[in-house]
């Protein structure tokens, strides 16, 4: 906050040019923890899984319009509020459900589905309720997001195949092949917001391919050959990365937008608090009001109310304006992560009703 201008340039480098390449590993290392099978609870367990999506696309956009509407924030950091509502869930809500004796396996569907579903949700969210605060092109917002995310998450899928599978079987060159079917549509949207034409399609797949598909899979026959079957050096690793990458982009926004957070810091914490904390509540109370068990209660309070701020900090960048519209994302990823832990810490000392009953079975 004293010597901003330290974080900002480094000898005529623009530290904002970190971000989406941090992210992008951030998001390789989630995906390197994933697997098709996380998308299996939307059969298994739809109700929750619904309830979970629809409540986090829209409690937390209307909250934040709700906030803006009332505070009448400058209209980036404006922006910046319904951005960080309207991104899919982040990992840490996993995490968080984890501790708290949620219900993992819906958690882990929710974070899966709602990342899948966000090139298509969140341009549209934020077209529709953040279009009114800065100028929103859809079609740039998907593209972007999709390489930001889910091509990251596609390598990061790609290395677990690789690195935890059993050779090439069929099902692995099934899988693969899938994947390099998903970067071909993916990448179609290329050709809707660059004027390049079909050359440059097949241009910007090639280097797609070389990067989210050819390298994943030397990496992790090369870290399979060094690192033989420990998994948990690479969790390890993959996780150093995750925390550098978050404290880096948290510094370098910060520093960016030094003069418009000593303008509104205090306020926006503020909201960015309640923001945070009316997430938690209304995603309990929504899954209270359909009588879910209290696992999912649990678990759909955290998928609710902790976004993936990351996300939001690298769409800032291509809307325009990292040191006003990054600012609320940079302030909730950390705060997510305190409120959070300290909401599953409290709830790890109640036990669910099916604790409960295990507990009477045992006694009796």
């Amino acid at each position: 906050m004293f010597y901003p201008g330290l974080f900002v340039e480094i000898g005529g480098f623009q530290t904002k040019a970190l971000i989406v390449p941090l992210l992008q590993i951030i998001m390789f290392g989630m995906g390197s923890q994933m697997s098709l099978n996380d998308f299996t609870g939307v059969i298994k367990m739809p109700k929750g899984v619904v309830i979970g999506v629809l409540g986090h696309y829209i409690i937390m956009p209307l909250m934040a319009l709700l906030i803006t509407k009332v505070f009448h924030f400058p209209a980036e950091i404006a922006a910046g509020i319904i951005l960080v509502a309207c991104v899919p869930s982040g990992l840490a809500s996993n995490v968080m459900s984890l501790l708290a004796n949620a219900n993992l396996a819906l958690a882990v569907t929710i974070g899966a589905l709602t990342t899948i579903i966000a090139p298509f949700v969140t341009p549209f969210l934020m077209k529709i309720i953040g279009g009114q605060f800065v100028a929103i092109d859809i079609w740039k917002m998907m593209l972007d997001i999709i390489d930001m995310m889910i091509f990251p998450i596609i390598a990061g899928f790609i290395f677990n195949l690789i690195w935890g599978g059993k050779g090439l079987t069929r099902k692995a060159i099934t899988e693969l092949a899938s994947y390099l079917a998903i970067i071909f549509l993916g990448n179609l949207i290329f050709l809707k917001v660059k004027d390049s034409g079909f050359t440059g399609y097949l241009l910007e797949n090639a280097k797609i391919i070389g990067i989210f598909f050819i390298l994943p899979i030397v990496g992790a026959l090369a870290f399979r050959y060094f690192l033989k079957d420990n998994k948990q050096a690479m969790k390890k690793i993959l996780s150093m990365f995750s925390m550098v990458g978050i404290a880096v982009i948290v510094t370098v926004i910060t520093a960016a937008g030094r003069d418009s957070l000593l303008q509104v810091g205090a306020l926006l914490l503020i909201m960015t608090i309640l923001h945070n904390l009316g997430g938690y509540a209304l995603g309990y109370g929504l899954a209270w009001s359909f009588r879910m068990p209290e696992q999912d209660r649990r678990t759909i309070a955290f998928e609710v109310g902790m976004p993936n701020a990351g996300l939001a900090s690298g769409l800032a960048i291509t809307i325009g304006n990292i040191a006003t519209i990054g600012l609320a994302p940079a302030i909730y990823g950390p705060l997510m992560n305190v409120t959070g832990s300290t909401l599953a810490s409290w709830w790890r000392t109640k036990p669910t009703h099916k604790e409960e009953d295990t507990e009477k079975k045992i006694n009796n």
